[in-house]
């Protein structure tokens, strides 16, 4: 069998992720080994023994498989016969999936960092997707959500003890709402008061853009 007929078959029992590689190339006379390692001369070869050792990689650092293919046709075209052994591999690892964090996960995130004594929230939800605004207005719907600009999504307010907004509770349970249905986006607090007491008074002012919000 030719020396490119056994890589063709090397080649072909690898792990498809394969990245690296050596090989081992068994010739017995020295002449032949030393002629076969002249034209193995691009891969940087080394001598063991009676085998020539060579390394083959798929995304740079040594040579790749298909200038092996040239340079092993290149000996057989010479006569020179020999075995070609795998030593070794190495693959890559699968890419693991980035975690899907909820929207009620982010809003207890979002609350950790709070001071004890917040007040009142202003908060954007980011939607992924636009088709999801109409479904996560009415999901959302006692947030009394506002509706951003430029951006899918929407603000709302939250309030700790009194005041206007929905409870932190309530919050949550919309967003578990959401979540259930395959809403996805990201829960952003823009503004805190801390310890405001209203009086005759739904609650604190927020401005946005300029505008009440």
């Amino acid at each position: 069998m030719s020396l490119v007929e056994q890589w063709t078959g090397l080649e072909g029992r690898l792990d498809p992720r394969w990245t690296d590689i050596r090989l081992s190339l068994t010739i017995g006379p020295d002449e032949a080994r030393d002629r076969a390692a002249a034209l193995l001369a691009p891969a940087g070869p080394g001598l063991t023994g009676r085998s020539i050792r060579i390394s083959v990689a798929r995304n740079g650092g040594s040579v790749g498989p298909e200038a092996v293919r040239r340079m092993l046709q290149k000996i057989d075209a010479e006569g020179i016969d020999g075995r070609l052994e795998l030593v070794s591999s190495s693959t890559s690892q699968p890419e693991q999936p980035a975690a899907k964090t909820s929207l009620a996960a982010d809003w207890d995130a979002a609350l950790a960092v709070l001071p004890a004594d917040w007040s009142d929230l202003l908060c954007d939800l980011e939607l992924v997707s636009s088709n999801d605004i109409a479904l996560a207005a009415v999901l959302a719907g006692p947030l009394n959500p506002m509706q951003s600009t430029g951006r899918p999504g929407f603000h709302f307010r939250s309030a700790h003890t009194a005041g206007y907004g929905a409870s932190a509770g309530m919050v949550r349970r919309c967003f578990e709402r959401l979540d259930e249905a395959g809403v996805a986006g990201q829960v952003q607090i823009t503004r805190v008061l801390c310890d405001t007491h209203p009086v005759g008074a739904q609650g604190a002012m927020f401005l946005a853009g300029e505008r009440p919000a």
